[in-house]
């Protein structure tokens, strides 16, 4: 098959192109109407289908007589657990689990909060929330109970599930507290708090609300799968906001499930009884279509890992997961390989290991530099693909599609188009600007399915954020450039968020946070270059006038209250103080200017700017802390 081809009918007629991959999962109903607007004026697929996403993870492969398959391996170093899950036994705990939410009488269109660790029963939670037709919202662990509390008021969930604790490494991280803290906060109050005892000898506080999970489980019948339709959101999943705001964005049913299937096919590579690992969390849009929904519509095993790339126990950990579990394809953050690449530079940890099952890895959540895909691809010597998408988009936007056509890799590119995605880099005016000229990343619609249909309760916001500044479009909120060759370099973003280590934060959010200590006059929290995370937050402040205080202990106050209101995720570790901020001459902080100072060697004075002798003024500040690129100046 020739990628420009198929990628060519997908965007000249591209109802019919996905009619005919929605016949490759099995509806309940089988559509008629491929492509219609719904009461906002947006594009939906499959309007009229119905189906349900557990019966297409669970039953149909049984139906089919592969039941006894592997559905799920948990391989938990930070447990020392390793535990091979059948089809037959994940609809046992599915579809009792659901039996339990029923009891409680929870029900389609219901919402559900899940806020667990990297453990079995976070995705059988999962699982049953769609079998049901309940909508979940998966936050992730590391977010603080403050950042939970936001989430809780704004999806309003019924119930929580939750586990008593994760572990970080050798850390235990105190889940159930956080929930308990969170619920405190929040103006809404769920009817109960589903919480799975790990065993792990702490001590759970007990609350009036809380439900034991293997208790409901084990009294429970099995529940059978709904009819949802197409356009029945399957999930809320919370991604950061420029106002500080976190957005929700909604999934639907049949277009995830119709792009789900094909991207692990067509982008990853793998087909039905492969094993797939997508190194990531649940929490995250990763682990909801990598981990959990695509690999399992496939009937891929999937490999739940509860881990990090290092010391748990070494920088042999991965080598070890792909050879034992023999892992075709898999899908990690460049984050997780520079640390593999710090602690074992010449690779000789890897060696040990059988890696012929190996044939893809893919890596995505940041911009891949070129040092570390050139490592990856030395040692591995398979192809080390880099991709792009989105929180919103819920799969691949930019890609190599190794299972249509391998294409030549070009280092610090994303790659291609996917099937689906019409991208085009735009101007400020919206017109399309020439080759290698950077821009706007901007995908005229309608955009494929399994991408947003909206932002939960808030469609205003939906419509401004992503649709109004290109009318067409959808306005990714990157820049990049395409080269002659149609290849997609995305340079990153043109807002305030950050991507550390793959998550994406708000900066505007830890800005709120800093600014209300009381010590702070002004400040600016914005993104650095970090070599092992891609970037990491850098905070400057500005001291009130008679500030007796050590300078040592105002940093350290701000640094625990980040951690106190978004959580350890931030990785907020630096504050510099300083005597001002270079503004414009209308009082605006030169935010991207700060960033470059720590970044570039050369970058332009924006002409606003009030008095350019404070640029002096900050980069003396960076030697002295050894800051980003002056780090080099430091004797």
């Amino acid at each position: 098959m020739i990628y420009q081809d198929f990628y060519n009918k997908s965007i000249k007629n591209p109802e019919e192109f996905w009619m005919n991959q929605s016949h490759s999962i099995a509806w309940y109903k089988t559509p008629s109407v491929i492509l219609s607007k719904d009461k906002n004026d947006y594009y939906q697929w499959f309007e009229d289908g119905e189906l349900n996403l557990s019966y297409l993870c669970i039953d149909k492969h049984i139906e089919d007589g592969f039941g006894t398959q592997n559905a799920i391996i948990y391989d938990s170093p930070v447990t020392n657990t390793k535990q091979h899950i059948t089809f037959n036994q994940l609809h046992n705990e599915v579809s009792k689990l659901a039996g339990g939410l029923k009891a409680l009488g929870l029900k389609k269109g219901d919402t559900i909060i899940i806020y667990m660790p990297m453990i079995p029963q976070a995705t059988y939670a999962m699982l049953a929330c769609a079998r049901l037709g309940i909508i979940h919202s998966v936050v992730f662990g590391g977010f603080a109970p403050n950042e939970l509390a936001i989430r809780i008021d704004d999806c309003k969930p019924k119930a929580i599930i939750t586990a008593s604790s994760g572990i970080e490494i050798e850390r235990v991280i105190p889940y159930k507290p956080f929930v308990d803290d969170a619920i405190n906060l929040a103006q809404h109050k769920p009817v109960s708090v589903i919480v799975f005892d790990r065993k792990l000898e702490e001590e759970i506080p007990h609350k009036e609300y809380d439900i034991d999970y293997e208790a409901l489980v084990s009294k429970s019948s099995e529940a059978k799968p709904v009819n949802v339709k197409s356009t029945h959101p399957s999930y809320i999943l919370y991604t950061s906001g420029t106002t500080g705001t976190p957005k929700g964005i909604i999934r639907d049913t049949g277009g995830y499930a119709t792009a789900l299937k094909f991207s692990m096919n067509y982008i990853y590579g793998v087909h039905e009884g492969d094993v797939f690992w997508a190194a990531s969390d649940v929490g995250w849009v990763v682990g909801h279509s990598y981990i959990v929904y695509g690999p399992l519509l496939n009937r891929n095993t999937t490999i739940l890992f509860e881990g990090k790339p290092i010391k748990t126990p070494d920088a042999s950990t991965f080598w070890r997961v792909i050879s034992e579990h023999k892992v075709k394809s898999m899908f990690t953050a460049p984050t997780a390989i520079r640390a593999i690449k710090k602690e074992d530079p010449n690779a000789e940890l890897m060696k040990p290991f059988d890696m012929s099952s190996f044939k893809y890895l893919f890596l995505a959540g940041e911009r891949c530099d070129v040092a570390t895909l050139k490592w990856t691809e030395q040692h591995l010597n398979i192809p080390v693909i880099d991709h792009w998408w989105q929180t919103e988009s819920g799969w691949p936007m930019i890609a190599n599609m190794v299972g249509v056509e391998l294409q030549d890799i070009k280092p610090g590119s994303a790659g291609l188009p996917v099937c689906g995605y019409d991208i085009r880099i735009l101007n400020e005016e919206g017109d399309e600007v020439t080759s290698s000229t950077e821009g706007y990343v901007a995908i005229k619609l309608p955009l494929p399915p399994g991408t947003l249909s909206n932002l939960w309760g808030n469609p205003k916001r939906f419509k401004s954020g992503y649709l109004d500044r290109f009318p067409g479009f959808y306005f990714s909120g990157d820049g990049g450039y395409k080269d002659e060759d149609g290849y997609i370099f995305i340079t990153g973003r043109v807002d305030d968020i950050i991507n550390v280590a793959g998550h994406r934060l708000s900066t505007a959010e830890m800005e709120e946070v800093v600014s209300s200590h009381k010590s702070v006059a002004e400040c600016a929290v914005f993104g650095v270059h970090c070599e092992l995370k891609g970037q990491k937050p850098l905070g400057l402040i500005v001291l009130k006038t008679n500030i007796t205080t050590e300078d040592s202990q105002i940093q350290n106050e701000i640094i625990q209250d980040i951690r106190n209101e978004i959580g350890a995720v931030a990785s907020f570790k630096d504050v510099l103080v300083v005597q001002r901020l270079p503004k414009t001459r209308s009082g605006k902080i030169l935010r991207k200017l700060l960033r470059n100072i720590a970044d570039e060697h050369n970058y332009n004075i924006p002409s606003t700017i009030d008095d350019a002798d404070i640029i002096e003024e900050i980069k003396q500040v960076y030697i002295a802390k050894n800051i980003g690129i002056h780090k080099i100046q430091i004797s």
